[in-house]
Parts: C-alpha cells; structure tokens; sequence
C-alpha cells in the first residue's frame, strides 16, 4: 500500500507518526512550502506536535493534493471539514479511479451539508465500497506522548477494511473494525456539537454534578438521532461474541467510536470544541473566539449542519438545538442553558 495524507494539522501529524513508526513511506501533502522546508530540514512539523521527529526518509512532500493523489493509492484526508471541497478542486474522476479515500475528517461538509463519502459519489461517482473512515476517541496529543489509544476503520469491505487498519496499529495505538460507515460519522459530528456544550456549562460557571447530567443526555440526544438516522448500532448491553475470544464483543453504542469518543471529547483539556464551547461561556463572542484559538472547532459547523438535516430525520435535540442558537443566531448563552436545563433528566 502506498499512502498519502492530505492535511498537516495535529491529527494528520498523528496519523503521519503512526505509519511512520511501522515502516511505512508516505506521501504527505502538507499546507504551504514554509512547512514542506522545516520538516525536510528540522524532521518535524514546526505548527503542530512539534516533540514528534520523522525520518525524512519515510517522506515524500507536497503542497498540493493531486500531487499526492497521484502518487498513492490509498489516501487519507485529514483536514477540517470546511477545507475538504478546495482541496479537490481540479480532481478529475480519472485520477480517483482505482484508488481508496480514507476519511479521518470530523464534520459534515459545510458547503454543500454532504459527508465526504456521499460528496465524492456525487462529484466523481466514487464507490463507498472504496471508501474508509478513522475515527476515535484519540487525541493527537495523547499520540505523541504514545499513551494507549483505540481506532476504529469502518468501510463496507471487512478485508479491506482489516488491512488498512492493520497498517496503523501500534504499541500504542489498538485498532477495531466495523462496517458502520455513516454511523461513526454521524457519531462524530455529533459529538463535536455536545463538548461545545460540555464547554460552553462550564464557561457558565456549572459544576461536575450538572456536566454529568448534560453529558448523559447528550449521549442520548445522541442515539436518538442515529436511530432516526438508520442507524442500527445504538442497542447497549447485548453483543455477539467475534473471533476465538468470547470476551471480544460486537461493537454497539456503548462502543469506544460512539460513546467513548463523546465522552472524551466533552471532558477532556485537549478537546478544541471544548475549549471553544469553554470561551462562549465565559462571554466571547464566536468570532474573537475562533480568532483566538487559531485552530477549526469542528463543532461550530456541524452544529448548523445538524440542525438543518435534521428537519429531515426528525429527532428531538434540545441540547444541540441550543447549542445551534447560541452560535448562529446570537442567543444568550445563559438562555439557552436555562432552557437545555428544562430538557434533561
């Protein structure tokens, strides 16, 4: 396999560091030359986990996606969802073909309210049969430090879907397979929207006692949303054993992708939503915090993003609803929390 990355953020420095680490040259697009000369010169990326150091041997460096499109034949794309559109600008349907997309992108793309996989069937007719996702719970930052983490591959195409995640397992990083693709994409959208809440409780001055009790009916709000959805791994408490371990359980919402990822991203220091969410509490306005930061909270996005496919699959969200209001249309953030408090349970 021959893989390419597209994204030179945290997350990508991550991915980047664990195919390094098991032997694996790869094609790495990252955002502008300034980056592409410190990491040929310096052995790391000079914006993001800088304590990580790669052997510019593994690398070979681009600056444009087709560049490293063309040279891989599976491609992963690691960049906040607002920028994934651009990055395919002048792609043509021929120079996918053949290929594997492997998503590790966080969001709904804004522009168009498409996750990537019904994006490039739209624009290049490309298979979800080649198409994979990464997600969490992993926070770059615990990768750096090669604290244990758990990944979770999806795609359609169990073998597939095995041998690229084989590729990114590592001493510290255990790998799980599933074939949810729109499920643990929705999960993780959803996610972002609710530690923007969890944030935005404690910005307000909440205690840990309230933050348990929103963070339980987020995970609700939650499940309730991907049952609407379709969804069919939202039952917890009932597994059918896989493999030669009995103990090996099926995945279900319980699951490290699902609720694992909402919990840590709600609760953790690490998390940007939080953070982000933590500002708005506090009384920044949207933009001075997005300013500030310096970095995409994915949540800010997908919370619009929600709110409008949600009028199609119909679910009762009072928590992102607010969230929703609070960062599009101005609502007082005390507000908002008064009414969220009426809602939960």
């Amino acid at each position: 396999m021959q893989f390419g990355i597209i994204g030179s953020g945290s997350w990508g420095t991550a991915l980047a560091k664990m195919l390094t680490d098991n032997g694996i040259r790869i094609n790495w697009c990252v955002r502008n030359e300034t980056i592409a000369k410190h990491l040929v010169k310096r052995s790391h990326n000079p914006n993001y986990l800088q304590s990580v150091s790669f052997n510019t041997g593994q690398l070979s460096i681009f600056t444009h996606p087709r560049q490293a499109i063309a040279a891989s034949d599976h491609i992963v794309i690691v960049t906040p969802s607002a920028y994934v559109i651009p990055l395919f600008a002048g792609v043509t349907a021929k120079e996918l073909a053949g290929k594997k997309i492997i998503s590790a992108v966080k969001g709904i793309l804004p522009q168009q309210n498409l996750l990537l996989n019904d994006y490039l069937k739209k624009k290049f007719n490309f298979s979800i049969d080649h198409y994979f996702t990464i997600m969490g719970p992993c926070h770059a930052e615990e990768v750096a430090s090669e604290r244990l983490s758990y990944l979770t591959f999806s795609g359609t195409r169990q073998v597939s879907t095995k041998a690229i995640a084989s590729c990114f397992a590592t001493p510290y990083i255990n790998t799980i397979i599933n074939n949810d693709v729109y499920g643990v994409q929705y999960a993780a959208i959803l996610k972002n929207i609710y530690a923007v809440a969890a944030g935005m409780a404690h910005g307000l001055g909440y205690g840990d006692n309230f933050l348990s009790v929103l963070i339980a009916n987020c995970a609700d709000e939650m499940a309730g949303f991907l049952r609407k959805a379709g969804i069919r791994n939202i039952s917890v408490g009932t597994h059918t054993a896989t493999g030669i371990l009995k103990a090996k359980k099926s995945p279900n919402y319980a699951a490290s992708v699902y609720l694992g990822d909402l919990l840590v991203t709600c609760y953790s220091l690490f998390s940007r939503n939080r953070t982000f969410g933590a500002m708005i509490g506090k009384g920044h306005s949207v933009q001075s915090t997005q300013t500030e930061m310096k970095m995409v909270a994915e949540g800010y996005n997908a919370s619009r993003s929600i709110y409008e496919l949600n009028k199609e699959v119909g679910a009762v969200m009072p928590i992102a609803g607010n969230i929703y209001q609070v960062l599009w249309k101005k609502l007082s953030p005390r507000i908002a929390f008064k009414q969220i408090e009426d809602s939960l349970v």
